[in-house]
């Protein structure tokens, strides 16, 4: 799996950080605040995955699926102000609730000390991995984005989210590498789709999250393994 790759990318919700049911958390209670409904959390994420990739052309795409939620659920704000809500109420969340999955700063170290390159690819914004950075205890007390990763590719460095491979490609050209010197480590179709796209090894890695789409994944991906001890002992 590892073997004469020079390149490692991560992807960060569902993988790296176990966050994928947060969001179903915040936007529930975002729905809750504004039009004061109860939503099944495993629907919120279904509803949201799709409306993303409806949105991922966008500009913004996660800004129109604030506009998507302002018309199902009649807040009557504008997709900004619905926008700078979520926010608000994620912040909780992101300093406080979200964690590593184990044993994942394990395997970066150990991929580090085998000179191996490593770079985070994902399409969340910015503005998240700086709250992680500096306000989340649970993740910096492990793990230091900016020193374990030679390059960080967020939501605003590229066009196109996944599915689009855009975010690898982009992780190819600046280390100047080919597809068969990189692998990818993904938890969702979508992640396991973009890699394949860009004509890259990928690992899926198990999420509960994602766990409905894990026959199509299987079938998808070069490799499936259950957690990060796993992937250790394809180092060891």
């Amino acid at each position: 799996m590892f073997k004469d790759k020079k390149l490692v990318c991560f992807d960060l919700d569902g993988t790296l950080i176990d966050s994928v049911g947060i969001w179903n958390q915040v936007d529930a209670a975002l729905i809750q605040q504004l039009a004061k409904i109860d939503v099944d959390h495993h629907s919120i994420q279904q509803q949201r995955d799709t409306q993303l990739n409806n949105f991922r052309q966008s500009a913004d795409p996660y800004l129109e699926y604030c506009a998507y939620l302002n018309e199902i659920y009649a807040f009557n704000l504008t997709k900004e102000q619905v926008k700078s809500r979520r926010y608000a109420i994620s912040r909780h969340f992101l300093d406080h609730v979200v964690e590593l999955k184990p044993q994942a700063e394990i395997l970066i170290q150990a991929l580090k000390q085998r000179g191996i390159q490593l770079a985070l690819t994902t399409t969340t914004s910015l503005y998240n991995i700086q709250r992680y950075q500096e306000n989340n205890k649970l993740i910096n007390s492990k793990i230091d984005f900016t020193n374990d990763f030679s390059l960080l590719l967020t939501r605003e460095h590229v066009d196109n989210i996944k599915p689009h491979p855009e975010v690898y490609l982009k992780a190819l050209q600046h280390f100047n590498v080919q597809p068969e010197q990189c692998l990818i480590i993904e938890d969702s179709l979508i992640g396991v789709e973009a890699a394949k796209m860009a004509n890259i090894e990928v690992v899926a890695i198990y999420d509960q999250y994602s766990a409905h789409e894990s026959d199509l994944i299987k079938t998808k991906a070069n490799y499936y393994v259950e957690d990060f001890a796993a992937l250790l002992n394809y180092i060891n």
